[in-house]
């Protein structure tokens, strides 16, 4: 029960956060450029200080051993969810809505929602286990994605060769094994007092302050993405409503169903691992979904629709589902 009200409070207060980005897209306070500015600051500034800061200070050999499956945990999300959408796409909408609506319900958003209620709920562990399932979640959304979409992947891995985000996640962990001694760069009681040790600290803070800006940045740009979209009450199509359905609940508890039947097997997860894959597997339309829909031939319309309305209504179905499993 305590999970799920921690939960619901940090989505609804991101959901404020959200709110007042979309409330000064809609008011013109800021504009197309400044939103397109505000997102590649946190994809190519925040977001790569923010990983490789976490890596430093969480990983090392021992982690490494038991976190290994990590990055291949969010394949399994993505082809259940894939397989999920398959059974509810011929219920909602035609065969030209079918390729955006599978897109929609294989893509969580992996990393800048979830990242702040994992953060909440378990800490430095919590945020570890988000930024190594980014990894596979990238390459997930690059690979599978892009072939539900549009049926190529050449495009992909060309993106996933200049991607700054995985490439910070590489640098971070070869850091922290090459340099056991780097973690104490983050704990200003325990770092050395030499002007190496100094300099490093101070690099190593600014870094982290320019990473902790990652979550409200993130979640701001959303919103400023989500006010350009025209939304509309009226006559929702039913591609949408089988897209937010798919996403928010029948994907995320047939994860939930497989994962109970892997652990009566004997395959078990640790618990901070099992929650936040669960917390993962229960997120909206990852925001991206409406970009990489234009890009690859999707319903461009339908993926914005998507991301707006399965982020309005997670507010409901997440704190649900962590009460559920709790």
């Amino acid at each position: 029960m305590l999970e799920a009200r921690i939960v619901l409070v940090k989505i609804a207060g991101m959901f404020v956060v959200i709110m007042a980005g979309w409330l000064a897209r809609r008011r013109g306070y800021v504009k197309d450029e400044v939103t397109a500015a505000l997102s590649r600051l946190v994809v190519d500034v925040a977001f790569p200080a923010l990983v490789f800061t976490q890596m430093i200070r969480t990983v090392d050999t021992a982690v490494l051993r038991e976190s290994w499956l990590l990055p291949l945990i969010p394949f399994g999300i993505v082809v259940v969810a894939y397989a999920v959408g398959l059974a509810l796409a011929p219920l909602f909408g035609g065969r030209e809505q079918r390729s955006t609506v599978l897109f929609l319900i294989a893509s969580p958003n992996w990393v800048f929602l979830p990242l702040p209620i994992a953060e909440a709920l378990y800490g430095a562990a919590g945020v570890r286990v988000v930024l190594l399932c980014n990894v596979g979640a990238q390459l997930a959304l690059w690979s599978i994605g892009v072939w539900i979409l549009h049926g190529k992947i050449s495009q992909a891995i060309r993106n996933l060769a200049t991607n700054i985000g995985l490439w910070a996640t590489a640098g971070g962990i070869v850091f922290a094994l090459l340099f056991p001694g780097a973690r104490s760069l983050g704990n200003l009681q325990s770092a050395s007092l030499s002007a190496g040790g100094i300099a490093g600290t101070s690099l190593f803070d600014a870094l982290a302050m320019v990473g902790s800006l990652t979550i409200p940045m993130s979640l701001l740009a959303i919103g400023a993405q989500l006010g350009a979209l025209p939304v509309s009450v009226h006559k929702l199509p039913a591609s949408l409503w089988g897209s937010v359905i798919g996403r928010l609940v029948a994907a995320p508890l047939v994860t939930i169903a497989i994962g109970a039947a892997l652990a009566r097997a004997g395959f078990r997860l640790p618990d901070v691992t099992r929650q936040v894959v669960v917390l993962i597997a229960a997120m909206p339309v990852a925001i991206v979904c409406s970009v990489m829909a234009e890009r690859y031939g999707g319903d461009t319309g339908l993926a914005a629709q998507g991301v707006f309305y399965s982020t309005f209504f997670s507010l409901l179905t997440v704190p649900a589902l962590f009460l559920l499993v709790s």
